[in-house]
């Protein structure tokens, strides 16, 4: 057949290479059930990134922070560099953290000017609980403004990439609405102040008009009002093909293969593209193998494996083998990272008729 008729769209390599072909791409999203490699592949994926790109960041969005046990090395909230690398960079968020920390500028003052009992504190701090009030009163805006915070801190850094090793699906899901959870909350909670800023501002007192860290209530609507811009341009931006992607991974077993498609599909909805799968943990047994159970689970593999196949022939679907011993560590992630761009040839392996 002459390869000059087939459409190179057409031909779904069993690899990652367009992702690193893709120059364009900025944000990566790695995600899938819990236990699947989404942090081994993250990381390999980042170190291939690494490779063809300016600069990359890997930040870690899972409370689990497997980030630091995957390099050996002891990553925080702020980038850091990773070990052996010049231009690869990672960080690990809390998700729980991020409403306290944005809303501490506005809250310290007030919880100490509270205490004291003063007028102008009392004030201050009637105004930093209704702020509060009014904050966490909004479904799921805790983790949403820690997504803003890195956001913020990722828009500063100016990586070329970033790459973010996810939580298990449930959790990522709800991260990929926050960019319009947040742009909604955030416009009305600018509606409202628009509507009672001056009934706000005169409920101060003698605080002048001013919050407890000296911040006038119009200046904390303009720093809501640029928070939803950025939120509002990010939110464009996952929405962009050319500039986001997500990569599904999974095990070749039902409950992942269902959780696969369920994300697969709510991505759709969200207008977040996807065309990479990475199945891991496949097993290969050896010709001539007595290994009854070995046999078995590669039946039942196969089986799966097919599915997949059957269901994403528009997808790079990756098979990666069942290592022989944890991948951790710079060295191993290296060894691993490049299956995912090279192709694993299994060898010397029993025919599928064989298993039969």
């Amino acid at each position: 057949m002459s390869t000059a008729v087939i459409d190179a769209d057409d031909v779904m390599e069993p690899t990652l290479q367009s992702i690193l072909d893709q120059r364009s791409l900025r944000w990566i999203f790695v995600g899938g059930k819990g236990g699947v490699g989404k942090t081994t592949t993250s990381c390999s994926l980042a170190i291939q990134l690494a490779k063809a790109r300016r600069s990359v960041l890997l930040i870690s969005t899972d409370p689990a922070h497997n980030l630091s046990d995957a390099f050996a090395q002891k990553f925080g909230k702020d980038a850091r560099l990773i070990d052996g690398f010049t231009n690869l960079s990672a960080m690990e968020i809390d998700p729980s953290a991020g409403l306290q920390d944005m809303l501490a500028g506005m809250g310290e003052g007030g919880e100490q000017g509270g205490a004291g009992g003063g007028g102008g504190g009392g004030g201050g701090g009637g105004m930093n609980s209704m702020v509060q009030d009014l904050a966490f009163s909004i479904p799921g805006i805790d983790e949403a403004m820690s997504f803003a915070e890195v956001l913020k801190q990722v828009k500063s850094l100016s990586y070329e990439t970033i790459v973010f090793d996810t939580a298990p699906t449930g959790h990522t899901l709800r991260f990929l609405q926050f960019p319009s959870v947040l742009e909604k909350a955030l416009a009305k909670i600018s509606q409202l102040s628009e509507q009672y800023g001056p009934l706000l501002s005169g409920l101060m007192g003698s605080a002048g008009g001013a919050l407890p860290n000296g911040q006038s209530l119009t200046g904390m609507i303009a720093q809501l009002e640029s928070l939803r811009q950025t939120i509002s341009e990010v939110n464009a931006q996952f929405k962009d093909d050319a500039l986001t992607t997500f990569v599904c991974v999974c095990i070749p077993e039902f409950l992942s293969l269902y959780e696969t498609e369920r994300m697969i599909q709510e991505l759709a909805s969200y207008h977040i593209d996807t065309h990479c799968i990475v199945v891991n943990q496949l097993l290969y047994p050896r010709k001539g193998s007595s290994c009854e159970q070995c046999g078995s689970r590669r039946r039942m593999q196969k089986k799966y494996l097919d599915q997949i196949e059957e269901l994403y022939d528009d997808f790079n679907v990756v098979k990666m083998p069942l290592l022989v011993e944890e991948v951790r560590g710079k060295e191993k992630l290296e060894k691993f990272s490049d299956m995912l761009i090279h192709q694993y040839v299994p060898p010397d392996v029993q025919d599928d008729e064989e298993l039969d």
